[in-house]
């Protein structure tokens, strides 16, 4: 098992980090933004906390500095939420670095090991570009 510190970061210079544990030495792109989403929509939905910190932004949910704030307290759907992660990605919302090294197919194999770095770098679109 391997624990890996996942850090989401954006080109507005926010930045905040947590560790995932991964019982795998190899997994897809896709199933470690999967898990990633699993573990995140249910530490929320256990807390209820004002504030989403997630990947994508839950439908009915306003962007602020402190993450997502949700309109009415509700407990979020993991797998719509990874549907909106996967669509994001395949968009270009954000790129996923591991250990430094860009991937750029959900598809693609990616090998873990303790203390291995998962960046997300959610890109924010240019204004009039």
């Amino acid at each position: 098992m391997a624990t890996v510190t996942i850090t989401d970061e954006s080109t507005l210079g926010e930045k905040r980090s947590w560790d995932l544990d991964i019982l795998e030495e190899t997994i897809t792109l896709a199933e470690l933004i999967r898990r990633r989403i699993y573990q995140e929509v249910t530490e929320y939905n256990a807390k209820q906390l004002d504030y989403y910190y997630g990947l994508v932004q839950p439908t009915e949910a306003e962007r602020t500095l402190n993450g997502y704030q949700m309109k009415t307290p509700r407990r979020l759907d993991w797998e719509a939420q990874y549907k909106a992660a996967e669509q994001a990605f395949v968009r270009r919302g954000f790129i996923v670095l591991v250990n430094d090294r860009q991937v750029t197919d959900l598809a693609a194999t990616v090998t873990l090991s303790p203390g291995s770095e998962v960046t997300f770098l959610k890109l924010v679109p240019l204004v009039g570009g």
